[in-house]
């Protein structure tokens, strides 16, 4: 457990890519449960067990880029392909082993765990979110936009893992100085931002370029692009959200999400539970969350 920054930018990318990283203690579990008949297990069973965990799917996903066949037109840019392509009984071969982010962190105190956790079921709203709005959008390729949601804050996720007492210098400074950037906060502790690592764990990993540029956090590039937008939004609206529903910025993060969606605030607002859906829309209407 690390207790001061690595020297550099390229010290963490070497210590994330040659250590097995570490996955939700009940993923773990439910994996060695479908382990115990293979033969019944199915791509998209294990796929909808993977999905809930950031690490887990980064781990997949990094697995089976080099195994791509030269004939393969299209990029593997989800779980579900990623299994078929490698095979149930192979994948599971590949995975026997795995360490948990609970062990990993048990003598670290209990704020380690707590912070890490709370983390990443901000990745897993933020994955619901824009899984539902890329339905609403009828986008094609619902599962590229999970996954793009569910990795934004991966490199985070990693650091509280390795490193938590960083992680948590990193809160204190936000809490005291309410003004403070969270990418002006990581580089004062890291000398890098969250994203800058994000961006060479992706390219080190092979991660396909549609994945990376949704993943990317260039809300520039983000307000061309539907798509990425939908995953910039359901990060940012799981991340304002996360301690509560007063956050000053939601707002504006809810008139965002209104013209991306073509509805109106309120409509929005009734969807997230924050105002009540009026009975003629209540009865049958799908949900946006």
């Amino acid at each position: 457990m690390l207790d001061h920054p690595l020297p550099d930018l390229d010290a963490w990318v070497l210590l994330f890519t040659s250590n097995a990283l570490p996955v939700l203690r009940i993923t773990k579990r439910s994996l060695a449960e479908l382990r115990g008949d293979v033969e019944q297990v199915e791509a998209r069973e294990l796929s909808r067990l993977i999905l809930h965990d950031p690490v887990m799917t980064a781990r997949v996903l990094a697995y089976t880029q080099p195994l791509r066949s030269r004939n393969l037109q299209r990029d593997i840019t989800t779980v579900g392909s990623a299994i078929m392509m490698a095979g149930i009984e192979p994948f599971f071969a590949q995975f026997a082993e795995l360490f948990t982010i609970e062990d990993q962190l048990c003598d670290a105190g209990p704020q380690a765990l707590l912070g890490v956790l709370h983390i990443i079921r901000r990745a897993q709203r933020a994955a619901d979110y824009a899984q539902e709005w890329a339905t609403w959008r009828h986008d094609l390729h619902l599962e590229e936009i999970r996954i793009a949601a569910l990795l934004h804050d991966l490199a985070e996720i990693l650091v509280w893992c390795s490193a938590p007492s960083l992680g948590m210098d990193i809160t204190h400074r936000l809490s005291a100085e309410p003004g403070l950037r969270s990418a002006d906060a990581q580089r004062a502790v890291f000398g890098f931002t969250f994203n800058e690592l994000q961006r060479e764990l992706c390219r080190i990993w092979h991660l396909p370029p549609l994945l990376q540029a949704l993943i990317d956090d260039d809300e520039a590039a983000a307000s061309s692009n539907p798509r990425a937008q939908n995953v910039c939004l359901a990060v940012r609206l799981a991340r304002h959200s996360s301690h509560g529903w007063d956050d000053p910025a939601l707002p504006d993060d809810y008139a965002a999400i209104a013209a991306l969606l073509h509805v109106s605030v309120d409509t929005v607002c009734q969807r997230l539970g924050l105002l009540p859906v009026p009975a003629r829309e209540a009865d049958g209407q799908e949900l946006l969350v």
